[in-house]
């Protein structure tokens, strides 16, 4: 019999409120402390997937074997989208997942991924450590027994795949485009039909015709899911993704615990793959674009500032509805809002202002 099913056993006698104080609490073995990770992406998944795994590795080679972490991607354990639950529940520690895909539970998650026409990878990792936004996380996610850190990004995503040329935004009308969080509302208020799907679920429903349209992340992770083959028109940029923020989300009970030193240790390998997963798609976007542009015939577009009105006139009003849920969410979203116009001011005119200069001198 194996572990899990000797917990689940054990708790069914129990009774259900035992079964999750049980399954919460980190397994001691010899020093050993066992925590199991589920993951919203695909084993080996250029980028994202690989970002998990490499967590995970480093959290076990950071303790030196203390923690022995076994890492689950989508549908190995469960679900991806089963992710939440199986770690709220006790069932595993800890997920590593874009929290924007539990809005539904509550809208305040969406902020922690990513916000449309909101803050970008610098922006976002000045709010969560040092603009109270890790305070309001933790007080979100407090909420589902959960403890969450940033562990990934991957900057100003692409605005997507099309099989038509996106003139206006009725050319949006009637569309199904797989998009999900803040940004799929923004485009049901257009008139589009958002489809939220997890990874691995992308191509095969876009190949066959399931979807339209679909956004992804940009050209490094976009080249190996192939969408090619199945859609003509890369458009730019996104409004949907300017800094998606991925996180590490642990039960409440394991992480309280764990020792100061564990803790620490597991902080800073978040901290550490937040940084390296940006460097590492940093590197890999112009030259993946490239190669979609010479080897597959893709043709990059950019969206014109009448459809990008029409998006922001729409994103206005779908972060007011959010805002309007509760007064954590309340709370949540003017906290983000205050740091896109605090930090976003510098950002205007520095890292914006600095490469508008450098591309007006320098050919690119």
């Amino acid at each position: 019999m194996n572990r899990r099913s000797f917990l689940r056993k054990a708790g069914l006698a129990a009774g259900t409120t035992s079964v999750a104080a049980t399954l919460a609490a980190p397994a001691i073995s010899q020093g050993t402390i066992e925590m199991s990770i589920v993951s919203t992406w695909p084993r080996d998944f250029p980028g994202l997937g690989t970002s998990a795994q490499r967590l995970a590795a480093r959290i076990g080679e950071l303790t030196e074997g203390q923690i022995n972490v076994q890492y689950f991607a989508a549908g190995e354990r469960v679900g991806a989208f089963d992710s939440f639950d199986e770690v709220a529940s006790g069932n595993s520690q800890a997920y590593i997942a874009a929290d924007y895909y539990w809005k539904g539970k509550h809208p305040g998650w969406a902020p922690f991924t990513a916000v449309p026409f909101g803050l970008t990878y610098t922006e976002m990792d000045a709010w969560i450590k040092y603009g109270g936004g890790q305070q309001l996380w933790d007080k979100l996610a407090g909420e589902f027994g959960l403890k969450n850190f940033a562990c990934g990004n991957t900057g100003v995503q692409m605005g997507g795949w099309f099989n038509k040329e996106i003139e206006s935004a009725d050319d949006l009308k009637g569309l199904k485009m797989r998009m999900p969080g803040l940004g799929g509302d923004v485009l049901a208020k257009l008139g589009a039909s958002p489809v939220s799907l997890p990874g691995g679920q992308i191509y095969e429903n876009l190949v066959s015709g399931a979807i339209d349209a679909t956004e992804w992340v940009g050209p490094y992770n976009d080249f190996f899911m192939k969408f090619y083959e199945a859609a003509k028109y890369y458009y730019w940029p996104g409004m949907h993704e300017p800094g998606t923020q991925l996180a590490l989300g642990m039960n409440e009970k394991f992480w309280s615990s764990l020792s100061k030193t564990n803790k620490a240790i597991i902080e800073a390998a978040c901290n550490e793959e937040n940084a390296r997963q940006m460097a590492e798609t940093n590197a890999n976007n112009g030259k993946f674009l490239n190669k979609l542009m010479s080897e597959h015939g893709v043709e990059l577009r950019e969206f014109n500032d009448d459809v990008y009105d029409s998006f922001g006139e729409a994103a206005l009003e779908v972060t007011e509805e959010a805002r309007d849920h509760s007064a954590l969410s309340k709370e949540i979203i003017d906290s983000f809002i205050a740091a896109r116009r605090d930090i976003g001011s510098w950002t205007a005119i520095s890292d914006a202002a600095y490469v508008a200069k450098r591309n007006r001198v320098i050919d690119l």
